[in-house]
């Protein structure tokens, strides 16, 4: 009954040219891993018949308190486990090792992984106390924490969803997040964060109590607790209630809610299933080679929010499934201070989003920049025979000059950023641009891409050492499967998931969740991308992003915007406008520095905008110097730059005819980018309504 959909799934797999129900064996990355071998293979009934699932009829649900059907077959027959068993056996395993590491003034404060769950515990029989429901969620609303961490593994412990809310959230943001998943607890970091719910307290009719983690209560107010109070609860709770309470869960039961930015409308609540997590974070790991601890003890550093699932599954949950060493950031981590806790922490690897990639990649050009002659002709010297190098694609076989190259420079710059110890780079969330992966490669620093969706928990394709093309999102991750549809002339088609790590549904949102799921139960990405004859697939645009001109040519605008930045270094972020227009045209913003406490963007330029425009003989040093049309010389670069691109576009459609520089780069405060940083178009498009229409006026 399980798999009765699924042979008509795997039918239209076939006819759409998937590489792994083909006769090409490219696409299956070292299956033996991952399957069970000829002795030992349990059917699938089997395996079933071992695990204790919640009785479900569909793929799908979009109720809290559902249960769904799992989609194992032959390449994913691993027995479904909930999120207290992956922590019993890691602790069993890894018990002694330092699971979590904070700093609190000049010391670093390490917590074990028996420690971890114990403290897990304790937070899991406060919610309990605090009146807890099964099925309802704990929100946390915070920075990077140990609390947040124990916060998340108690709530799922106690039975209920583990809800994130992004600390960028205003309240009534915080307010939809917090009624829809029907919070019952809410975790918040600090008075900032805590005053956000103050303020929709009284429209939250489930909410029984607020908990903070760090810094002291302003004032006592009834149902707030510290985090100490909080963890104190958890002593009136008997072992035996909390037992009974994690013996309950099932593995296709919903335990994390993860909410989408709501670019487009209200956010959706992503529900992800016990067998999700577990799952996910065993696989897409090890297909990007994290290893376990007992083979070598992975570090990272977590910073990105939380709230969104590639940290989540990277920090968190990896971090369980294989005994990984987890240091945390301080809050101000994006405005400067992670290349401190990265030197301290000496990660073995880093996820970033392109923007911190690309941030990290300015800051690294304004430093090569201020060198002496001498030290600037070195760096550069090694750049390039590392990215030539790099790009020949035969590590194995680089010259003497490349290692001479690494030894003497390259070496010392990645220690400069905490990177000595690191030797896997991920990028994910967001598209990274060509500029940007060719200027890490110069510093010996392959990007490995990951791409997937929050309805995928995380990654469905992943790079890594053994899965690597340059610009490639890498290989289907193994045990999931992967469908092109409506697929063109080019071999371009929609890109749609199939696997253990496909959602359960979108909480109370039928509708939504029938749009995302087809009638199989493929999971449709809204991406649009081709599979080489290796099986590495390469994203090239989204459909909703895809502009149809008046006259009706389809124009992905990724590539022109990513052409317009590596023709012109001052720009920052470039946005094509053209859908149901005339012609093209494009927003542009310039690099400028960012205030620190405020992370806006300033008026004062960068320093490689700078140069740029005292290479043009230009004196500008602020973008208001600019804008306008005031510095001639700027724009005529910017004009030629442009016609560069345009001399390369496929078609007069494809060309743009006019362009603006707005008075301030995009930032997450200013509205253009989500907590990911993240481009979000119909912001953008609402923001600069009148600039655009001026683009079309008669």
């Amino acid at each position: 009954m399980l798999l009765s959909g699924y042979s008509r799934a795997g039918s239209d797999c076939r006819e759409s040219g998937c590489p792994l129900l083909s006769n090409r064996p490219a696409i299956f990355i070292d299956l033996s891993h991952y399957l069970f071998n000829a002795a030992e293979k349990k059917s699938i009934e089997e395996v079933l018949a071992g695990a204790e699932l919640a009785p479900a009829q569909s793929l799908w649900t979009t109720e809290a308190s559902g249960s769904v059907q799992l989609r194992m077959d032959e390449l994913c027959p691993e027995q479904p486990i909930t999120v207290h068993q992956m922590f019993t056996n890691s602790v069993q395993k890894y018990g002694k090792l330092t699971a979590l590491a904070s700093k609190k003034g000049n010391k670093w404060e390490k917590v074990t992984f028996s420690e971890y769950y114990h403290l897990s515990r304790m937070a899991a029989k406060g919610f309990l106390k605090l009146g807890l429901e099964r099925f309802h969620s704990v929100a946390i609303l915070g920075f990077n924490s140990a609390e947040w961490f124990i916060a998340a593994v108690g709530a799922v412990f106690a039975g209920g969803i583990m809800a994130g809310i992004y600390t960028t959230n205003s309240p009534d943001a915080c307010l939809y997040v917090a009624n829809d998943s029907r919070a019952n607890v809410i975790v918040v970091e600090n008075q900032k964060q805590l005053d956000k719910i103050l303020e929709v307290k009284d429209k939250l009719p489930h909410l029984k109590a607020i908990v903070q983690y760090s810094g002291s209560l302003k004032e006592k107010l009834p149902n707030l607790y510290s985090w100490e109070e909080f963890m104190g609860l958890g002593l009136e709770v008997s072992d035996q209630e909390l037992d009974e309470v994690i013996c309950s869960q099932k593995a296709n039961q919903c335990c994390v809610l993860i909410y989408t930015s709501g670019t487009t409308g209200s956010p959706k609540g992503v529900m992800l299933s016990h067998d999700n997590i577990t799952w996910t974070a065993h696989h897409a790991s090890r297909a990007g080679d994290m290893q376990p601890a007992e083979i070598s003890q992975e570090s990272l550093v977590s910073y990105l929010p939380l709230s969104h699932i590639a940290a989540q599954i990277y920090d968190l949950w990896t971090g369980i499934q294989w005994g990984e060493q987890v240091s945390f950031a301080q809050p101000d981590a994006l405005k400067g201070s992670l290349v401190d806790t990265l030197r301290e922490a000496t990660p073995t690897a880093h996820m970033g989003v392109p923007r911190v990639w690309e941030k990290i990649m300015e800051k690294i050009k304004e430093g090569i920049s201020q060198c002496g002659y001498m030290k600037r002709k070195l760096v550069t010297w090694a750049m390039s025979v590392s990215l030539e190098a790099n790009q020949r694609l035969t590590k194995d076989e680089k010259s003497f000059l490349f290692t001479l190259a690494d030894s003497l420079v390259l070496q010392k710059l990645r220690a400069e950023l905490g990177f000595s110890n690191c030797v896997k780079f991920f990028s994910g969330a967001a598209p990274i641009g060509s500029e940007t992966l060719q200027f890490f490669l110069g510093l010996n620093i392959r990007l490995y891409e990951a791409y997937g969706m929050s309805e995928s928990s995380g990654p469905h394709f992943m790079s890594g050492p053994k899965a690597y093309q340059f610009s490639s999102c890498g290989k289907v991750v193994p045990g999931c499967q992967y469908k092109l549809v409506n697929v063109d002339g080019d071999g371009i088609g929609e890109v749609c998931f199939w696997g253990r790590n496909v959602f359960m549904g979108f909480l109370n949102m039928e509708d939504k969740t029938k749009e995302a799921l087809d009638e199989d139960g493929w999971l449709r990405s809204g991406d649009l991308g081709r599979v080489d004859e290796d099986g590495f697939l390469y994203i090239t645009g989204r459909i909703k992003e895809l502009i149809i001109t008046a006259g009706g040519e389809n124009i992905p605008p990724l590539p022109i915007e990513d052409a317009v930045k590596q023709e012109l270094p001052i720009i920052s972020n470039a946005m094509l406008i053209g859908d149901k227009r005339k012609f093209l045209s494009i927003l542009l913003t310039l690099k400028c520095t960012i205030n620190p406490e405020t992370t806006e963007p300033t008026d004062i330029l960068s320093l490689e905008a700078v140069e740029f425009c005292q290479r043009l003989g230009s004196q500008s040093t602020k973008v208001s110097d600019i804008i306008g049309g005031k510095d001639k010389l700027v724009y005529q670069s910017i004009e030629e730059g442009i016609a560069r691109v345009n001399s390369k576009a496929t078609s007069n459609a494809q060309r743009i005819q006019k362009w603006i520089i707005l008075g301030k780069d995009f930032s997450i405060v200013g509205g253009e980018l989500g907590p990911t940083m993240k481009l979000r178009r119909p912001a953008v498009l609402q923001i600069y309504h009148s600039e655009i229409e001026s683009f079309y006026r008669e």
